[in-house]
């Protein structure tokens, strides 16, 4: 299974692809960082995003997407920018038929490390450890992708089968239409 993890945020927006199933090695596929400048008007900076995470989806095909669920915060502008780039990821995967799944960051964070209250520095060093880096992916955005995608490798395999399953099925109804 490939799985595109998404760490959405407006100014950046953490991407990674991991290949593999529960119980056998992950791999490292892709990852980086999308920008978009403070200085321009939102709508353009989502349409950064948009056309950002649409090249990924292109250049990797994941099988699945991953994304973070987003919490309310203590700052209310966080949040809505958060918000808006989980909203552009989930239209992105309706667009291009590909399943994709919400993961809170407690359990991103118990499936990588077995904590749900592990700190961030243990994360990276987890996902350093089970994808085999040198070193720990940076930013930490592009390290929460990679643990959003190996969470939902461990985690959401069995849904995922299911979702696929239905995707596949209305695209063929809708073929016969």
């Amino acid at each position: 299974m490939r799985v595109l993890g998404i760490d959405p945020g407006l100014t950046r927006c953490g991407v990674g692809i991991v290949s593999g199933n529960p119980g056998s090695a992950l791999t490292l596929e892709g990852v980086g960082v999308i920008m978009t400048a403070t200085d321009i008007d939102l709508d353009l900076r989502l349409l950064q995003l948009h056309s950002g995470i649409t090249q990924w989806v292109k250049e990797y095909s994941p099988d699945v997407i991953a994304v973070e669920r987003v919490f309310s915060q203590h700052n209310v502008r966080t949040v809505m920018g958060t918000a808006q780039a989980a909203g552009i990821a989930l239209l992105i995967a309706a667009q291009h038929g590909v399943p994709v799944f919400l993961h809170t960051p407690s359990e991103v964070k118990a499936a990588v490390t077995g904590s749900g209250r592990a700190n961030k520095a243990q994360v990276s060093e987890m996902v350093k450890r089970l994808l085999n880096l040198q070193e720990i992916p940076k930013p930490a955005d592009s390290a929460d992708a990679l643990a959003l995608a190996i969470c939902h490798i461990w985690r959401g395999s069995a849904d995922s089968k299911i979702k696929s399953a239905l995707v596949a099925e209305k695209k063929r109804l809708a073929a016969l239409r």
